[in-house]
Order: structure tokens, then C-alpha cells, then sequence
């Protein structure tokens, strides 16, 4: 199965992130969409999606998604395998971290779909995020810092795509 990785990328980190996770499962599994380029109707064509974005600022979304959000609610997603991954500052914005990854999730919430990848908040130290389950034990998906944590990022994101390849067949 293709798998389509629709990123935004304003300083390039998400995009980079979007290569490494193509590189992980194989350029041949993975196409990469840059939402500045492609639009979201494109997202019909894939089973299985990874969604990529940024929180800026004060829990604000990056400029490609914002520009494109209101399309979200339109695009049927019935049936499909989700996972998110997001870019954060958890200590200049300890208060909004990774914000944009819950602000998407509540976006395909009332849709049926079949999320995986979520992520836990442990080793994490923030103070409050829109990304974080109920329970607060788990980000909606995977939490990644390239300004305080960049040292654990690869080694969280080679976790989490073993994660979700399990979970992507436990699915199926």
C-alpha cells in the first residue's frame, strides 16, 4: 500500500522530518505531498496517511496548513489509517506545544478513521498542549523538538515508525 505524507514545512524541519520518514519505510512506500504545492484532495488517493505540521508561535498553525484548513472538513476520510507527527518548542512555548497536532486531530475527529501513532508525553516537559489525550499520557502523534530535544529526534523517529508499521498491520 502507497502511503501519502502531506507535510507543511515554513523552515524546512518538517520537511526534513517528512524525507527522513520516507527514507525509514522506502521512497518506494511513501510519496511525499508539500500542501503548498498539493492540494488536500489529493488525500482520497491513499489508504493510509501521515500528516505533518508545526505549531508556530502561540499555538498557531503553520501558513501551508492555515491556508488549506477550512478544505479539511470537505475531504473524506472515512476508513483511513492516520498518523500525525509535529514540530514544537516545549520550552519557548511550553504553554502551546505542538498545539497544531491537536488542532488537526480535532479536525478529523468526528470522521471515521483509524488513528495510530500516538506518542507518549514522558520525557516531555511542558506545560500545557491541545496535542495531549485526555488522560495526558499521550500526544495525538509524535512529538518532536528540534529546538531543545534535536539530539532525540531520530532515534524517536526510527520508535514511531516501527510503532505504526505494527500498528498499520494490526489494522489492516
Amino acid at each position: 500500500m502507497k502511503i501519502g505524507l502531506f507535510y507543511g514545512s515554513t523552515t524546512c524541519y518538517t520537511e526534513i522530518v517528512a524525507e527522513k520518514i520516507q527514507a525509514l519505510i522506502g521512497a518506494d512506500h511513501v510519496e511525499l505531498c508539500n500542501i503548498k504545492h498539493v492540494p488536500f484532495t489529493k488525500m482520497a488517493e491513499y489508504d493510509i496517511l501521515i500528516l505533518g505540521l508545526s505549531t508556530w508561535d502561540f499555538g498557531e498553525i503553520q501558513e501551508d496548513w492555515e491556508a488549506h484548513w477550512p478544505e479539511i472538513k470537505d475531504i473524506d476520510l472515512t476508513d483511513k489509517i492516520i498518523a500525525i507527527y509535529g514540530m514544537g518548542d516545549q520550552v519557548g512555548y511550553a504553554e502551546w506545544f505542538i498545539d497544531a497536532v491537536g488542532m488537526l486531530h480535532d479536525e478529523i475527529a468526528p470522521q471515521t478513521t483509524k488513528r495510530i501513532g500516538f506518542w507518549p508525553t514522558a520525557d516531555y516537559d511542558f506545560i500545557a498542549s491541545k496535542a495531549v489525550t485526555d488522560d495526558g499520557e499521550w500526544f495525538y502523534g509524535l512529538a518532536l523538538d528540534e529546538d531543545n530535544q534535536y539530539d532525540l529526534t531520530d532515534q524517536r523517529l526510527n520508535d514511531w515508525i516501527n510503532q505504526i508499521l505494527e500498528e498499520i498491520t494490526q489494522v489492516l
